[in-house]
């Protein structure tokens, strides 16, 4: 089954931030979300398109924390996890970026 998480619609209309001192948009809060929904379902798609400001601290806690925190390997995420901006595609490199950096971090680390 596949699940399509709207960042805006669904989480907060104004994500923002790392961990929970940042506030309920924080990048900690939706990754939590965001790992039960991989482990629950077959693919999930995150839309991001709506809000145009995500800021890197959000995305690394977001997405790179899913292999840091998580347990996911990039492998696993290439397989299962999309994700759009269709207005800044810019953060959807930026995603690509951080996931990548994660999983450097973790091969480094075993």
């Amino acid at each position: 089954m596949m699940k399509i998480i709207n960042v805006v619609k669904d989480f907060n209309s104004k994500p923002y931030g790392r961990y929970e001192e940042d506030g309920l948009g924080a990048g900690v809060y939706f990754r939590e979300i965001l790992a039960k929904e991989l482990r629950d379902n077959t693919t999930v798609k995150v839309v991001l398109t709506g809000y145009n400001r995500y800021g890197r601290s959000f995305i690394d806690e977001a997405f790179g924390g899913l292999i840091r925190e998580d347990g996911f390997t990039k492998s696993e995420l290439d397989k299962k996890l999309s994700y759009e901006h269709s207005d800044v595609k810019s953060i959807e490199s930026l995603i690509a970026d951080r996931i990548e950096a994660a999983e450097i971090d973790r091969l480094n680390n075993k």
